[in-house]
């Protein structure tokens, strides 16, 4: 599949799995794919999300990416729900982060340790790719870009889809 794929999308795919190696995560999640769409300059799909106002808020979708994984990649809908069945999940973060400290929850490795297996995509990781794959065949287009990556993060639920929202 990655053949369809242009220099961008290709940086991108590259960009993620390094956000991934530097969080010490064991696979590559959606959210390191937005990383890597904000990392990207002069593509589209950075033209996309400066003419949408993300492009001065980079640092606040950052953060926002980063309370999530500390959340255990829980969305607020998701965190929400749970708060509806009487589970907080803010109370459950702090305990355990009280307990083993902050980002346990986050699946990121903190031992000093290296690790220098493959970092596999994860199921929601591929998913978000397939979805690309379909936004390029319904626009009748032969090659798989940046843009068609930020289209499917965008109309796929879960955490970059909400963080994108709340910024513009």
């Amino acid at each position: 599949m990655f053949e369809r794929f242009t220099k961008d999308a290709r940086d991108v795919v590259q960009g993620a799995v390094g956000h991934a190696e530097g969080a010490r995560a064991q696979t590559v999640d959606p959210e390191h794919l937005l990383l890597a769409l904000l990392d990207r300059e002069g593509s589209r799909a950075s033209f996309a999300l400066g003419a949408l106002g993300v492009g001065g808020r980079r640092e606040a979708v950052r953060q926002a990416l980063t309370e999530a994984r500390r959340r255990a990649g829980l969305s607020r809908a998701e965190a929400d729900a749970l708060a509806g069945l009487g589970i907080d999940v803010s109370e459950i973060v702090a305990r355990v982060e009280e307990a083993h400290g902050v980002g346990a929850l986050s699946g990121d490795r903190k031992d000093r340790r290296r690790w220098s297996g493959h970092r596999s995509f994860s199921k929601d990781a591929k998913k978000v790719l397939e979805q690309a794959l379909r936004v390029a065949v319904d626009r009748h287009e032969r090659w798989i870009g940046d843009e068609h990556v930020l289209l499917a993060l965008t109309v796929r639920p879960g955490v970059p889809a909400e963080v994108l929202a709340d910024h513009g």
